[in-house]
C-alpha cells in the first residue's frame, strides 16, 4: 500500500508538550534491547515529576483556561483520539512520531489523575502503585515460585489471579458467593463491538474454551454464512427497502463474531487488521478516482464493468514488490 502521509496536527487546543520518553512497559522490557544512554539526560523519575508539576500548574488558579475547564467527561474524546494516534504511529514505523504520541497519551493519564486528586479520590501515585503491585501479583512465575513456561500458561494464570482478586475485592468468600466470578467480567459493554468481541473470545480462550484447530472456525464461518443465506431467502432484501429483519441481522453479527474469533485464533488483533484493510481500500478507491479524473470523468459516470476494470487496475498498481500480483 502507498506510504502514509504525515499526520495532521490535532484540532483541539492543547498545551505544548516538551517532555517525552520514559521506561518501556514491563511486559516488553526484557525482550527488547536497552536504549543507548543519552548524555545529560535527567533521571526518568525527575522527568516524570516535572511533567506532573507542569500539568498541575496548568490546572491551578492562573493556569490555562482550557485545561481548567476540562472534566473526566470532556476528556473522553481526547483519550480515544490519542490512543488511535498511537496506533497510527505504530503502523507508520516512525519512532519519533511514536514517542510523541505516547507522550500525548501519557498526558491524558496525568490529566485524569490530576482531576481525581482535586476531587480527593486518588492521585498519580495511586495509579503507579496500583499497576506496579498488580504486575508483581500477576507475574508469580517471575516474582514468585509459580511455574509458567508458555505464554498460554501465563495468560491462564493471569485470568485465574484476576478472578481471585475480584472475589477478594467483593468482600465475600467463595462459599458465600452464589456464583463464581465470570471470566468475562470486566469487559465493558461500552467498548466498540469489534474490540468487545475480541476481548470476550480472548478471555474465554484463556480458560480453555477455544477451537482445537483453525479448520473448526472456517467450518463455523461456513455454517453462519449458510444461515444468513437462509434468512435472506425467507425475507429477500430489496434495494428500496434495506432492512431485512432481525434474523438476518443476527446472522450478520454471528459472521462478524466468527471473523473476530478467526483473527484472534491466528494471533492477529481484528481492529488492527481491519484498520489496515480500510486503509488499503481507501488508497485503491482514491487511485480509481484519480485515474477516472485523468480521463475526464467521475466514478459515478462509469458502468459497473468499467468500475471493476478500474478496481482491478488499482489493485495491481498498489501491490508492493514483495506481494504477488495474483493474490486476491
Amino acid at each position: 500500500m502507498p506510504p502514509r502521509k504525515s499526520k495532521k496536527k490535532k484540532k483541539s487546543p492543547r498545551p505544548a508538550r516538551n517532555e517525552h520518553g520514559g521506561p518501556k512497559s514491563a511486559r516488553r522490557h526484557a525482550a527488547t534491547k536497552s536504549p543507548v544512554p543519552k548524555p545529560n539526560r535527567k533521571p526518568t523519575g525527575d522527568l516524570f515529576q516535572a511533567l506532573v508539576d507542569v500539568q498541575a500548574r496548568l490546572r491551578a488558579p492562573g493556569g490555562c483556561p482550557w485545561d481548567r475547564q476540562q472534566t473526566h467527561a470532556t476528556l473522553k474524546t481526547f483519550l480515544i483520539e490519542e490512543t488511535y494516534e498511537v496506533l497510527d504511529a505504530l503502523e507508520s514505523g516512525n519512532s519519533q512520531e511514536l514517542a510523541e504520541e505516547l507522550g500525548d497519551l501519557l498526558l491524558q493519564i496525568l490529566f485524569h489523575a490530576d482531576l481525581a486528586l482535586e476531587a480527593g479520590t486518588f492521585d498519580i501515585s495511586d495509579v503507579i502503585t496500583g499497576i506496579h503491585d498488580k504486575m508483581i501479583r500477576r507475574h508469580p512465575h517471575v516474582f514468585g515460585n509459580v511455574k509458567a513456561d508458555t505464554p498460554a500458561e501465563v495468560l491462564k494464570n493471569w485470568a485465574q489471579l484476576k478472578a481471585q482478586e475480584k472475589l477478594a475485592a467483593s468482600g465475600e468468600t467463595a462459599a458465600e458467593k452464589p456464583i463464581a466470578p465470570s471470566a468475562l467480567d470486566g469487559v465493558p459493554r461500552s467498548l466498540p463491538a469489534l474490540l468487545e468481541a475480541y476481548q470476550l473470545t480472548r478471555r474465554a480462550a484463556q480458560v480453555g474454551f477455544d477451537w482445537e484447530t483453525v479448520d473448526g472456525i472456517f467450518d463455523k464461518m461456513q455454517e453462519e454464512t449458510s444461515e444468513l443465506r437462509a434468512a435472506l431467502k425467507a425475507s429477500p432484501p430489496r434495494k428500496d427497502n434495506p432492512p431485512i429483519g432481525e434474523a438476518a441481522e443476527e446472522e450478520i453479527g454471528d459472521i462478524l463474531f466468527v471473523a473476530v474469533n478467526l483473527a484472534r485464533f491466528l494471533g492477529y488483533d481484528p481492529e488492527v487488521a481491519l484498520k489496515k484493510s480500510n486503509l488499503k481500500f481507501k488508497s485503491r478507491f482514491q487511485l480509481m478516482e484519480k485515474v477516472a479524473l485523468q480521463s475526464g470523468v467521475s466514478l459515478a459516470q462509469l458502468s459497473k464493468v468499467e468500475l471493476e476494470v478500474l478496481w482491478e487496475s488499482a489493485k495491481i498498481k498498489s501491490k508492493s514488490p514483495a506481494e504477488p500480483v495474483s493474490q486476491p
